[in-house]
């Protein structure tokens, strides 16, 4: 089941560091190679030399692998590996991968790997409730990685609650459900429009809106570990890609997305207007800074061309288009008046009244509309969650 799979291990400062032990014995047992990067820190709790002896390889912790200086190179480390699974996760290593931290071994290598990244926390109960550590861990999941549970239980401080580890038992499964997962997306092409655009005014100003392209990107994730080839075309802001399987396309205005879109359209099979695309350009953008005279200014603004809508025209029996609607009110009325307008087969509302959905957050509060079916409501979830629940919809759609 796991024969060849290669796996990189990542061990931090935590008590739940012996059961790394375990860990490598069970996946060395089910057919795994398995390599091993510690913190220095992990050193006090576990030995290299069971963790070298356990998995028949050095277990690493320094950029220099002996007296004579030389190096251990992080990336070709990052480059082996099918799985980079870090068990245990400490609070401050999970700090340093969202954050980009890069001060000892396993932080560079995190930072050079191309395979999938696994996180498994172990830490106290206040640490691991602490809004900081959530938020770190929902910046994880943004960036497509999946952050497993902890288990409830005696903790090394004598509380009771979550933050222990979860048993390698249970690590192993898991680690085989990854591998073992049917790929719902394979051999699909996927296009995904993501962020504002920007209408220029003159060389310095432009109109545009707050979207950051969070839930384009999440979307884009979740497509590609599904095993779609996927096409984001981007607006202004920053996009921390993370899978070979998205290919980026960057775009400033409204036409620049139209004209990115409608060269790659006919070949999606799913295509997800996630992107908040501005209505209006000024008729005539000013070559030079305009400069401030009088005590009022008239802009005048012309439509730029709807994109969802005419790919909706383009639309054949086989292709998905999914549409979002951010509205402050008659949500439902403008959504379903939306889907209908621009031949959606789906489209994900979400209201700028919820509090923590909208732009420029990590979570969202979603419903999706589909035809011919009843409304789905979800509860408030980071954006990586909810891009989950939006791929299984429309792998349902799919398969109807």
């Amino acid at each position: 089941m796991l024969t060849g799979k290669k796996i990189l291990l990542g061990v931090c400062g935590s008590i739940a560091a012996y059961k790394s032990a375990l860990l490598i014995r069970l996946l060395v047992k089910a057919g795994c190679e398995v390599r091993v990067v510690m913190t220095h820190s992990a050193k006090s709790f576990i030995t290299p030399l069971t963790l070298a002896t356990l998995s028949k390889h050095p277990a690493v912790s320094s950029f220099e692998k002996d007296d004579q200086g030389q190096w251990e190179n992080h990336v070709e480390l990052g480059l082996w590996a099918d799985l980079f699974l870090v068990a245990p996760a400490s609070a401050n290593t999970i700090a340093k991968m969202a954050h980009g931290m890069c001060d000892n071994l396993l932080s560079a290598v995190y930072l050079s790997v191309k395979c999938p990244v696994m996180i498994a926390p172990a830490m106290d109960l206040d640490m691991y409730k602490h809004p900081a550590t959530q938020q770190n861990l929902q910046t994880l999941q943004a960036y497509g990685h999946q952050v497993l549970d902890t288990e409830h239980g005696e903790l090394a401080s004598g509380l009771v609650g979550e933050g222990r580890m979860a048993e390698p038992e249970h690590l192993l499964q898991t680690v085989e459900g990854h591998f073992n997962k049917k790929k719902r997306f394979e051999g699909k092409q996927v296009l995904i429009t993501a962020g504002p655009t920007y209408e220029k005014i003159d060389p310095v100003r432009f109109i545009g809106n707050h979207s950051s392209g969070k839930m384009g990107l999440a979307l884009a994730h979740v497509f590609a570990s599904e095993g779609a080839q996927v096409q984001l075309i981007a607006g202004p802001g920053n996009y921390l890609v993370t899978s070979e399987a998205i290919t980026v396309t960057r775009v400033s205005s409204a036409d620049d997305m139209f004209d990115a879109v409608s060269s790659r359209f006919d070949q999606a099979d799913v295509s997800v207007f996630a992107a908040a695309v501005a209505d209006y350009r000024p008729a005539a953008p000013a070559e030079e800074k305009i400069k401030k005279s009088g005590e009022s200014m008239t802009i005048e603004l012309v439509k730029n061309k709807d994109i969802a809508a005419e790919m909706g025209k383009r639309k054949v029996k086989n292709q998905i288009n999914v549409g979002f609607a951010l509205e402050t009110e008659r949500e439902e009325e403008y959504a379903q008046e939306k889907m209908a307008k621009k031949n959606f087969d789906m489209i994900v509302l979400n209201s700028l009244n919820d509090n923590g959905a909208g732009f420029s957050v990590d979570t969202n509060k979603i419903t999706i509309f589909s035809v011919d079916q009843k409304p789905k409501l979800f509860p408030l979830k980071t954006k990586q969650v909810v891009a989950e629940d939006i791929v299984n919809c429309i792998y349902e759609k799919l398969q109807s």
